[in-house]
């Protein structure tokens, strides 16, 4: 199998306001910036997200205003929205409960941004960034830990991309039940998988423009819903292969680095990138790699950059 080397970092930011998270998203930007929409970049496309954010998301339209600001690029209000970025997937496998969440995350190394990032925005927050400040997955100082797969369909509407409601949820929820109920009126612009954990509570939520918010049979999750899975879907994503292993192995890190939860490259280039072990209720998450482990918690974070190799060496 080919094997490739990926940097992932960790980086404070505070609240925004610092310089800190600007300098590290104006780098990023020029890699990012074509995901905006045609719509968006228009005076009325960035009018109607920006109303859209505003209704669903109330609580974050002060740090959105604010990251806008500090980014400074054209067509970042409408970009940090998330509401008028061009559709992608990734894989996933994940699992949660008894407090804890463990997910393995599957893209092309070159579309995932790689960035552990300590926040306080509205509160104290760690998790994988993506898109400069979406998260897909993370945890809150109230332990709550939330992660997102794919959900395997090719519906497309009006909404968010699931990496903002990642971060709306885990800002402005202490529960599972507070942030399942917030779920059910936030509009997704893909079909999308949430596994939400905190210290008593686990659960899936299945989510999509077209279906109204489902709650999966358990708390794990792969690349596809309640509904049939194809045949051709099943040969490109093993979804159901994936979900049947996850649920025989239940939270073991030793499973998730191997297949057929570990996944080698495919025909697109996509790969297991890392696995990620939230132990919310400890404010701590470990992240992994064949041969090698990352930890970060509320209580002692620490900023710096890892090169790992990405895939197996059997």
């Amino acid at each position: 199998m080919r094997r490739e080397r990926k940097t992932f970092r960790a980086i404070e930011v505070g609240d925004g306001s610092d310089g800190r998270w600007a300098a590290h998203a104006r780098g990023l930007w020029p890699q990012v910036e074509d995901l905006l929409t045609e719509e968006g970049r228009t005076p009325e496309g960035a009018d109607r997200v920006r109303a859209l954010f505003g209704a669903h998301m109330p609580e974050l339209v002060p740090v959105l205003d604010r990251l806008t600001g500090q980014l400074d690029r054209p067509g970042a209000g409408a970009f940090l929205t998330h509401a008028a970025l061009r559709p992608f997937s990734q894989g996933c496998t994940q699992i949660g409960g008894d407090g804890a969440l463990l997910r393995n995350y599957d893209l092309r190394p070159d579309q995932c941004e790689g960035t552990i990032a300590s926040s306080c925005f509205l509160r104290p927050v760690i998790g994988m960034q993506d898109l400069l400040w979406g998260l897909l997955d993370g945890m809150n100082d109230a332990g709550l830990a939330i992660s997102l797969t794919w959900g395997g369909r090719p519906a497309r509407g009006r909404g968010f991309a699931v990496l903002v409601v990642v971060r709306y949820l885990l800002e402005t929820c202490d529960t599972v039940d507070e942030a399942v109920g917030r779920l059910r009126s936030l509009p997704v612009a893909v079909p999308q998988n949430l596994t939400l954990v905190d210290p008593t509570k686990a659960v899936t939520v299945f989510l999509g423009p077209d279906i109204p918010l489902t709650v999966a049979p358990d708390a794990c999750a792969a690349n596809h819903q309640h509904l049939p899975v194809s045949d051709e879907q099943e040969r490109a994503l093993r979804t159901q292969e994936r979900l049947r292993a996850i649920r025989v192995a239940g939270a073991d890190v030793a499973a998730m680095l191997e297949p057929p939860l570990y996944r080698s490259v495919d025909e697109q280039g996509s790969r297991t990138l890392y696995t990620a072990h939230y132990r919310s209720v400890e404010g701590r998450v470990t992240y992994y790699w064949p041969g090698e482990s990352w930890q970060q918690s509320f209580g002692d974070f620490t900023p710096g950059s890892r090169a790992v190799t990405l895939g197996r060496t059997r």
